[in-house]
């Protein structure tokens, strides 16, 4: 399969504006509701229009080409892609990743609705490069650049990728319990959950984690500044893990509140929680997987990898 044989996939997300409109069913009681808190509606609707002119851009690309589809965001948990197709996403960096979880080697493009809005570190291209960027994408003539994913796995056969980071711990604001097993020992720990980072991630929330804990750890004497923390490639072959807020006392430990993994070691996760366990990827907890009383969950470096084009 080559040149316009190939189908394209573009991944899309709704505006703002739609997701108000979608909850107070008219854009006139979105902007009532809006502007009765003393917020900007406009700037709603600019960022909605440069979306819309984004896409009629992309789209116009697509219909030259020949083969497409579009997926909507909250559809691809259940889309499957093909082999061979090209996948382009427009939106924020946030959907870049979202996206890419899903795939296995598939070229990805990142697409930037609006660089006047969005720093874009996923999305080196505007709609208007799509043309030119297709057909050296379809005949394999364009750089990627590998990015190590996280695969979280259960007993029963469920799995779970992220490009970013997983997070394991309680649906709401109460303390996870669990036991944590690595290859420096085991115990049990009570938490706000915990976070394993790809390289990628090591960038994002991680980096707030590690950095709220320097800012602390140097008000209260320590000599650790903000300074001293280096993320990793996106292709290292590593993960990183961090415990939030772990807490001592009789039945919970603290030993093991942050890490690193590399080729096959793995990360062991036992629950000892008996409802609203969870383990969810890149922040999206409406794609989760229940992590409940003696579900063990074992974590480690996915086989496969994103591809993104660069």
């Amino acid at each position: 399969m080559s040149g316009n044989d190939r189908k394209v996939v573009l991944v899309v997300r709704r505006t703002r504006l739609e997701e108000l409109i979608a909850k107070f069913l008219t854009a006139d009681q979105a902007r009532f509701y809006v502007e009765h808190l003393g917020a900007d509606f406009s700037d709603y609707e600019r960022e909605h229009a440069a979306y819309q002119a984004a896409r009629a851009t992309t789209m116009q690309t697509l219909e030259r080409w020949g083969r497409y589809q579009i997926v909507d965001r909250s559809f691809l948990p259940n889309f499957i892609f093909g082999p061979a197709d090209i996948v382009a996403a427009l939106g924020q960096d946030g959907l870049v990743a979202n996206t890419m979880k899903y795939l296995d080697g598939q070229p990805l493009l990142g697409l930037n609705p609006d660089a006047q809005r969005h720093d874009g570190v996923l999305l080196p291209f505007e709609p208007a490069d799509l043309a030119s960027l297709l057909p050296e994408v379809a005949a394999d003539k364009r750089a990627a650049k590998a990015v190590t994913m996280v695969r979280a796995s259960l007993p029963d056969g469920q799995v779970l990728h992220a490009v970013n980071d997983l997070f394991i711990g309680a649906r709401t604001h109460v303390s996870a319990r669990y036991e944590i097993a690595t290859r420096d020992g085991h115990e049990q720990q009570s938490s706000s959950g915990l976070i394993v980072a790809t390289g990628l991630g090591s960038t994002a929330w991680f980096k707030s984690i590690v950095t709220g804990a320097l800012a602390i750890a140097g008000s209260f004497g320590s000599h650790a500044t903000g300074g001293d923390y280096t993320a990793l490639p996106w292709d290292a072959r590593s993960l990183r893990f961090a415990v939030r807020e772990p807490f001592p006392s009789k039945t919970s430990q603290t030993s093991l509140v942050c890490g690193g993994l590399t080729g096959t070691e793995t990360l062991r996760l036992r629950s000892l929680m008996p409802e609203n366990g969870v383990i969810f990827s890149d922040g999206i907890e409406a794609d989760h997987l229940d992590f409940n009383a003696g579900t063990e969950a074992v974590i480690g470096i996915a086989e496969r990898q994103g591809r993104l084009i660069v």
